[in-house]
């Protein structure tokens, strides 16, 4: 696998003395990331610090996308933490791997949280995050506060997006909110956006608990 072979290289470094510098670093994380191998990837983060090399933003997002993967929230939020003790920035990439970390969490007080903070950093906010934030409030049963960030969304002049709309189509299909999901489909169609078999599953799910067998034909 090519994670493996990214550590081999780092090793071979290390034993020819040639200098690892934290695009090396960073290199074989992200290669550990793709390789679902989180904890070699923080391994890697750690190993930057013992040998004097700073970890940069790119070299935290890589370590923060492969725990996001690896479902580790807590390890996601911790790295924040340190990025922010060690004065690093933290940018879009960095928060929508945190918000998408306890999203499949079923943390969604902290992924609206994170979002909070993203406005209070002015970093920018872009369909990821709030879809992510979305498909959170889905998994809590928020369907009212993914409604919210859906029309948030438009306010901040981000498009929503596929994605999006099935997050907010979901969550209103889990709360009994046939009309609400209709009235997204609707809204869907006003403004051009693509619907999918997960959008009119959403939507036939909804009428049939809210008993309108005829919609859902």
């Amino acid at each position: 696998s090519e994670w493996k072979k990214s550590l081999h290289l780092l090793s071979v470094m290390v034993q020819c003395k040639a200098q690892i510098d934290a695009i090396s670093f960073s290199s074989a994380i992200s290669a550990c990331e793709k390789g679902a191998e989180w904890e070699k990837g923080l391994c890697l983060l750690g190993g930057m610090l013992q040998r004097k090399v700073a970890p940069n933003t790119i070299s935290f997002n890589a370590a923060t996308s492969a725990c996001e993967k690896g479902g580790e929230w807590q390890k996601v939020l911790q790295l924040l933490v340190v990025m922010a003790q060690t004065s690093v920035d933290v940018n879009t990439i960095t928060f929508n791997a945190a918000i998408s970390a306890c999203e499949k969490g079923s943390e969604w007080k902290k992924s609206l949280h994170l979002l909070s903070v993203m406005v209070q950093c002015k970093a920018q906010i872009d369909a990821i995050s709030f879809s992510s934030a979305i498909s959170a409030c889905e998994k809590g049963a928020e369907w009212e506060k993914g409604l919210c960030l859906l029309g948030g969304m438009l306010q901040r002049k981000v498009a929503p997006n596929t994605i999006s709309f099935n997050a907010a189509t979901s969550a209103c299909e889990k709360g009994g909110e046939w009309q609400k999901v209709l009235q997204l489909l609707v809204v869907m169609a006003q403004t051009s956006v693509d619907v999918n078999t997960i959008t009119f599953n959403a939507a036939i799910s909804a009428c049939e608990k809210g008993s309108e067998w005829k919609k859902s034909l």
